[in-house]
């Protein structure tokens, strides 16, 4: 047996027993196998490193938010198939917040299950290499394709994507993309100018009990819709304004995206009230549920009937039943729309989008200011 590969020829030791180079049947049959061998090394390694080639690259700045440990998990899981093949977060840069006492005892918390993730299984083949831990966001991006912030201090991440955007990488913010509405358009307006992809979104967006309440056959065309979720009292004071983004999210997503035109809101110590009117017409509301029991749901109108939605993590309701025995699905819906992004660089959802839900929380902030008065939208996107 003889290769076309000068790398195989040199490999293969000399077995010749005589001056004549006759092999016994035994040297033959050792020759075979060494060869055999040397091809199978050869095919691993040529395998190996078309995958670490084609491999893309995450890198995770800031890990005080919880998210930076739910998405990990589906993005470093072992053998992963569909989506999620061909990625894997490879470095972190684990920033904190000196004003907010809790992201030194999360950042360690979570540093420590992301640097155990997947590194004593069961099975050695189901080890994943471990996350490499970087000092600074410049070695952080030299390492990866792409980025996802999952900052705490909601704050750092005007500056933290900035960053970001002018080396190019493609960018997730885990919620909220900013802390304010000007943070929100010079972020989102920076990742215009570069041509980088970039987009922020709750995980309650894409939860299959709301999502599912779009053309739910039950209810049909959206008519109106009303959300209901926490809003901790007790929330630091810089964070109230954002607090619900998480129902405002399902909202939009339910009544089927932006052209919201005006707003009010009522704020008593149970109970924050937004309500939003659509240009068509439409009207959907925001319940913020600040003392008693809190879940996260809402009622949906519909020229063919009224249901609830589902709860998050679950499910589509069937004749108004909300199932809460199938698989609960938790952050995998948000993880799997990260996974496309980075694969695609196509967004989920537009900046116009995420800006105006950013403008509906400034003028109910607004309302509220004015004892609940009707306050006009402003249109935080405009683009040239």
């Amino acid at each position: 047996m003889r290769s076309s590969s000068p790398f195989i020829r040199r490999a293969l030791p000399d077995l010749s027993l005589d001056s004549s180079h006759h092999l016994t049947k035994e040297s033959h049959l050792i020759r075979h196998l060494i060869t055999l061998a040397t091809l199978i090394v050869l095919g691993l390694f040529s395998t190996v490193s078309v995958q670490a080639a084609d491999l893309i690259r995450i890198g995770i700045l800031g890990i005080d938010n919880y998210g930076s440990v739910a998405y990990t998990e589906f993005l470093n899981k072992p053998h992963a198939e569909g989506v999620f093949e061909g990625m894997r977060v490879v470095a972190a840069y684990p920033i904190g917040s000196d004003d907010y006492p809790e992201s030194k005892t999360l950042g360690d918390k979570w540093k420590d299950q992301l640097s155990k993730m997947y590194q004593t299984p069961k099975d050695p083949k189901d080890a994943v290499p471990p996350i490499d831990w970087v000092d600074s966001l410049d070695e952080l991006l030299k390492r990866v394709d792409c980025v996802m912030i999952f900052s705490l201090d909601a704050r750092l991440h005007r500056k933290q994507a900035e960053s970001v955007l002018r080396a190019g990488k493609k960018l997730f913010i885990g919620r909220p993309l900013a802390s304010s509405p000007e943070d929100a358009v010079a972020i989102m307006k920076l990742a215009a100018e570069t041509k980088t992809p970039c987009w922020s979104g709750s995980q309650h967006r894409f939860s299959t009990g709301f999502a599912g309440m779009v053309n739910h056959p039950e209810v049909g065309k959206v008519i109106g819709c009303d959300v209901y979720g926490g809003w901790d009292p007790k929330t630091p004071e810089v964070d109230k304004f954002w607090l619900p983004l998480h129902s405002l999210e399902t909202l939009y997503t339910i009544m089927g995206g932006p052209g919201v035109v005006s707003v009010t809101c009522a704020s008593t110590p149970t109970t924050e009230s937004i309500t939003a009117t659509w240009k068509d017409g439409r009207v959907g509301t925001y319940r913020g549920i600040k003392e008693g029991a809190v879940k996260y749901s809402a009622t949906v109108f519909g020229d063919k009937g009224v249901s609830t939605a589902g709860i998050y993590g679950h499910g589509i309701p069937v004749m108004g039943v909300v199932p809460t025995n199938d698989e609960y699905v938790g952050y995998k819906p948000l993880a799997t729309e990260i996974a496309k992004f980075f694969k695609t660089g196509q967004v989920p959802v537009q900046p116009g989008e995420t800006l105006e839900i950013f403008a509906l929380m400034q003028a109910a902030e607004e309302s509220k200011a004015k004892g609940g008065a009707v306050v006009p939208l402003k249109n935080l996107w405009e683009t040239k």
